[in-house]
């Protein structure tokens, strides 16, 4: 993106898209998912957020896997 140039967030979305449309294509048209395992991380992370400065790995290690 050149300097001085204004560029508007669709046009930096759609460079985007461009730059990663093999990826973006396999996603759209494959039949396998990372959802599953996103969920997980996300959740792991939001527990690990919540319990930040409170207590140990042990605990956190317990609390994931309560919810799993």
């Amino acid at each position: 993106m050149p300097s001085g140039k204004m560029t508007s967030p669709a046009s930096i979305l759609a460079a985007g898209i461009d730059r990663d449309r093999d990826a973006v294509i396999a996603g759209l048209t494959l039949p396998w998912s990372s959802g599953v395992v996103e969920g997980h991380v996300n959740r792991i992370k939001i527990l690990k957020r919540q319990m930040f400065g409170r207590a140990g790995f042990h605990l956190l290690r317990k609390r994931v896997l309560l919810y799993s």
